[in-house]
């Protein structure tokens, strides 16, 4: 995979914030003393996330694609304003457009960028609402991605994390929730265990907690994924089959991956004119004794 911090700046921002070209497509790299950290303009799609003395806790495909209106495997992409499967292009058109950097800060302790995304006759030909889409990054020591919407509609939405894990097979997630979606099954069940992972695995927990945690011991560190306005939380992880049909994805990545994403799906956001909706989460990678 490419190098996204070895490639030549285009265009410099400010000291620590650069345009670099990942392919067809644009990347604001963050190189700052606290934190390493890359966004595509395409889909304002985190690519990495590095903050000082960790290691990479963000996963992204060797061999997605990085070409205008292809989805992007890895990173958070921005699912909204559906998410699934329910209509074309699947997840949304939020993920595949081109966002605009509309403003940044940077500190001692990192640096905060807002993007955004308004309707255009592109996004008409798949919705008919009228919005205003923000999405806002505090990178340093935590990653810190919310969402806000602006307008007068309902909407389903996931910030769609992939994490970089050591071994699919050893991991466990604590904090999902009883009831759960399985979306292999076809079916709804409850689980009291935290969940571990052995093929295949897409399920929405529709009464999660306000925190999970990702117990990684190859890794030697949890991740602690704090959950904020949202419904559900969603496991995925497509399993050595599936894996093996996703072009975008090595064959054997699903070993070093694992999705768990803040999401509204049972409960969409409604916006209205009078209050934005919102969706975010809060990342922390703290490393085991």
């Amino acid at each position: 995979m490419t190098n996204i911090f070895a490639l030549p700046i285009t265009e410099k921002i400010s000291s620590v914030l650069s345009l670099r070209q990942l392919d067809q497509l644009t990347a604001v790299v963050i190189d700052h003393p606290k934190v390493r950290a890359a966004i595509s303009l395409q889909g304002a799609h985190l690519l990495a996330w590095q903050p000082e003395g960790e290691q990479p806790v963000i996963w992204l495909s060797e061999t997605t694609a990085f070409t205008p209106q292809v989805a992007i495997r890895g990173g958070v992409p921005i699912c909204w304003p559906w998410f699934g499967k329910i209509a074309t292009p699947s997840h949304g058109f939020a993920r595949i457009l081109p966002w605009e950097l509309t403003a940044h800060d940077e500190d001692a302790s990192g640096v905060i960028l807002t993007f955004t995304l308004k309707e255009s006759a592109e996004t008409k030909k798949h919705w008919p609402h009228d919005f205003t889409l923000l999405a806002r990054f505090k990178l340093g020591e935590t990653c810190e991605i919310e969402l806000e919407s602006h307008g007068d509609y309902q909407a389903t939405a996931a910030l769609h994390t992939y994490f970089q894990i050591g071994d699919i097979s050893q991991i466990k997630i604590s904090g999902l929730g009883g009831p759960f979606i399985d979306k292999v099954a076809g079916n709804e069940s409850t689980q009291s265990e935290d969940l571990t992972f052995n093929g295949q695995t897409d399920r929405v927990y529709t009464h999660p907690e306000h925190s999970s945690l990702i117990v990684d011991p190859s890794l030697r560190r949890t991740i602690e994924v704090h959950h904020h306005h949202h419904s559900d939380v969603v496991a995925w992880n497509p399993g050595e089959e599936i894996a093996q049909t996703l072009a975008d994805m090595p064959d054997n990545g699903y070993q070093t991956m694992v999705c768990v994403e803040t999401a509204r799906v049972s409960q969409p956001l409604v916006a209205t004119a009078e209050s934005p909706s919102r969706l975010s989460v809060t990342i922390r990678s703290r490393k085991h004794s």
